[in-house]
């Protein structure tokens, strides 16, 4: 595919904009080009609009999960395709879609003659307004969190950091009443104090915390955590690095593995009540206190490079 129009849409606190004009001109040299930066009141949504409304047939994302959550809601459903240059802390699209990390010009190369992929896209509803997300929502112990264990432990312990990161999680939480229903079954009674529902599941150091969790089948994928005192913790720790981690990544386990503690189901609609309201996150942004919510997939809805 040729790229006759790149709209660039760039979070000015991130980067140096002059380095990524050379960048960009140094990777794209014949193609025309529409610049904008996100802001405080506008992370990306309304740039990502105008982009489509021009033309652009790429727009690239230059910042973290939050800019390209913003864009990438504007260009679902639409024959704009989007290209990442991640600059952020997590960048978990980014990681899942194997992109270039802290390399601006590799990152451009991809978009430039990266396959063009489908993906899904999910939407959330907490207040009365559908909201995009591309990796994951939920309450609890969120991958934001996991996201931002100690850099060095990560580099040096893999599991153990993120082990680590959750126990700590853990220490803070309080179980709550919920009622769970999965498309057009039957609502059902649970109880828990983290709940996950991801598009994709990949964290930083291949850490999977939603292990079925693929870009584009058209289904969402939910993780509810319900482990409470040490034996329980245990059994969450376990079922996270061996059953869904070092076993998965050895072959012996194809599909994820739920416990007495940890749930995993896939759906394409999921709504949740829950009895005492939770702080929530869309792909790592916490968006305040919420006592229900409503989660649907979007099959391809997006096009990425």
């Amino acid at each position: 595919m040729t790229i006759s129009k790149l709209g660039v849409i760039w979070n000015p606190s991130k980067l140096d904009g002059a380095a990524l004009r050379d960048a960009v001109a140094e990777v794209f040299p014949a193609t025309e080009s529409e610049w904008w930066e996100t802001s405080i009141e506008d992370p990306g949504r309304g740039m990502a609009a105008l982009a489509v409304e021009e033309g652009c047939d790429v727009v690239i994302a230059v910042g973290g999960d939050g800019t390209v959550r913003a864009v990438a809601e504007s260009l679902a459903g639409t024959d704009s395709a989007l290209g990442i240059v991640p600059q952020g802390t997590g960048n978990l699209l980014a990681r899942n879609l194997e992109i270039p990390l802290n390399d601006i010009p590799a990152a451009l190369v991809r978009v430039r003659d990266g396959k063009p992929q489908r993906i899904d896209m999910g939407w959330v509803d907490h207040d009365g307004t559908e909201h995009a997300f591309v990796v994951m929502v939920g309450f609890g112990i969120d991958a934001q969190m996991l996201v931002e264990t100690d850099e060095d432990l990560k580099n040096r312990a893999g599991w153990i950091a993120y082990v680590e990161a959750m126990g700590r999680a853990l220490a803070g939480t309080e179980m709550t009443d919920i009622t769970l229903t999965l498309d057009d079954q039957e609502p059902q009674g649970l109880r828990g104090h983290t709940m996950l529902i991801g598009n994709c599941g990949m964290l930083q150091g291949g850490i999977r915390l939603l292990p079925d969790a693929v870009l584009d089948d058209g289904l969402l994928d939910m993780l509810l955590v319900s482990a409470e005192g040490p034996l329980q913790w245990l059994d969450t720790v376990r079922a996270f690095v061996w059953e869904n981690g070092i076993r998965r990544m050895m072959g012996n386990v194809d599909t994820a593995v739920s416990t007495e503690s940890t749930t995993h189901v896939s759906a394409e609609r999921v709504r949740v009540e829950l009895a005492s309201p939770q702080m929530f996150e869309i792909d790592g942004e916490e968006v305040g206190h919420v006592s229900d919510f409503t989660v649907r997939v979007q099959p391809g809805a997006l096009t990425v490079r």
